[in-house]
C-alpha cells in the first residue's frame, strides 16, 4: 500500500516561513488532484490549497498571497511553501492525493505533520 510522508512542519514565529513537503512511498497512477488541509484544535478539517493534474491552484482566501502550493508528478509528491505565517496558520497540516479512474475516487492522506506559529 503506497503512503503519502509528510515532512516540513516545525515551530517558527510569526512572519516566518516554512516549507512543507510530501511524497508517496511509491507511484501513484491516475492522479487527478494533490493538495493540503488543515485541522486546528477544536475545529473542522479545513482545504488549504490544491493544485490539479492541469496545474490549476485554488487557495482558501486566508492564505491566499502567502502559500503557495507545487508538485512534482514524477514523484507523486506536492510541496507547500508557506509565508508571512500568522499564529491562527497553527494546526496539523495533511497532504492529499486524489485518484480518479474507472473504479472511482480514491484518497490517500498523508499522517500529518503539526505546525506552530507563535506570536
Amino acid at each position: 500500500q503506497v503512503q503519502l510522508v509528510e515532512s516540513g512542519g516545525g515551530l517558527v514565529q510569526a512572519g516566518g516561513s516554512l516549507r512543507l513537503s510530501c511524497a508517496a512511498s511509491g507511484t501513484i497512477y491516475s492522479i487527478s488532484g494533490m493538495g493540503w488541509y488543515r485541522q486546528a484544535p477544536g475545529k473542522q478539517r479545513e482545504v488549504v490549497a490544491t493544485i490539479t493534474s492541469e496545474n490549476v491552484t485554488t487557495y482558501v482566501d486566508s492564505v491566499e498571497g502567502r502559500f503557495t502550493i507545487s508538485k512534482n508528478n514524477d514523484k507523486s509528491a506536492v510541496y507547500l511553501q508557506m509565508n508571512s505565517l500568522k499564529p491562527e496558520d497553527t494546526a496539523v497540516y495533511y497532504c492529499n492525493v486524489r485518484t480518479k479512474g474507472l473504479a472511482g475516487t480514491y484518497d490517500y492522506w498523508g499522517q500529518g505533520t503539526q505546525v506552530t506559529v507563535s506570536s
